[in-house]
């Protein structure tokens, strides 16, 4: 097979005309910031983690099958340039968002840390290397869909966090937030890329508490931990002096956790053993 390109945490190759294979790595990244160390199994959750979901899912996506621990084989489609991010939970760069008045809220919305909205929250970005968050009427300035498309991510995307918000709920989990992404297969919109704890925010419920920082089992621990030791403003300073940001190193600590969660959450959510 011919390589194609490398990800954050994917790398693509070339399988035929129609069809081509995604291979998972350990790799991690958060804030935009490729890190040194791998995270133990984190690959092969991510690769099973996306054909559980893809086959649990309603929705037309791409997925083929799994070729292996690490690979899925998916058919190619013309990807949109839009991130559909859902959130259904007072948290992450939302709150920030909020305080700075860049975000309507519906009145009546509790904005206590982690307090759970009236109704899930289409929050689309951009696709690029530093995602820009937009609305509806900037999607359509920018031409990255039509009126008729956006509708249509914004109702499916809703539709697909509350179906596995209700998974994750039946197992004691809170699913947060979600981002997803779609491509034109065939002239039709259909789901794609991959879904797992890389792309959404997860929380045992028996731990939940409003107004608190929440246990992450998913790649917010990290970026938790970062923050709370001052990289992301780090990052962000080297990043306004026109300099590449230097990855810290992740204590070894966090690596085991991460990798202990992310099996947790997959065996919880799938009913499966790995």
């Amino acid at each position: 097979m011919k390589f194609l390109t490398s990800g954050k945490v994917k790398d693509l190759y070339d399988v035929d005309e129609s069809s081509m294979l995604f291979k998972f790595s350990d790799r991690v990244s958060a804030f935009d910031v490729k890190f040194k160390q791998d995270i133990p199994r984190k690959g092969e959750i991510l690769c099973k983690f996306a054909e559980f979901w893809f086959n649990e899912l309603p929705t037309p996506n791409h997925f083929i099958k799994r070729e292996s621990d690490t690979e899925i084989i998916v058919k190619k489609m013309k990807m949109l340039p839009i991130e559909c991010v859902v959130r259904g939970y007072f948290y992450g760069s939302l709150v920030s968002r909020w305080k700075k008045g860049e975000v309507t809220l519906p009145e009546g919305t509790d904005t206590a840390l982690a307090a759970k909205l009236l109704e899930p929250l289409f929050d689309p970005t951009t696709k690029s290397e530093h995602d820009i968050p937009i609305n509806k009427a900037k999607a359509l300035e920018m031409e990255l869909v039509s009126e008729e498309q956006y509708a249509w991510l914004e109702k499916t995307s809703i539709d697909i966090y509350n179906k596995m918000a209700k998974i994750a709920d039946d197992v004691g989990f809170i699913l947060a937030d979600l981002k997803l992404e779609f491509g034109l297969l065939d002239g039709k919109i259909t789901l794609g890329d991959s879904i797992g704890p890389d792309e959404y925010r997860l929380w045992p419920k028996d731990s939940f508490e409003v107004g608190k920082i929440q246990e992450a089992y998913d790649k917010q621990l990290l970026r938790d931990w970062l923050t709370a030791n001052g990289y992301q403003k780090q990052f962000d300073d080297q990043r306004d002096a026109g300099k590449e940001p230097i990855a810290t190193e992740i204590p070894a600590e966090i690596i085991s956790k991460m990798t202990e969660r992310y099996v947790t959450a997959y065996e919880k959510l799938t009913g499966h053993s790995l």
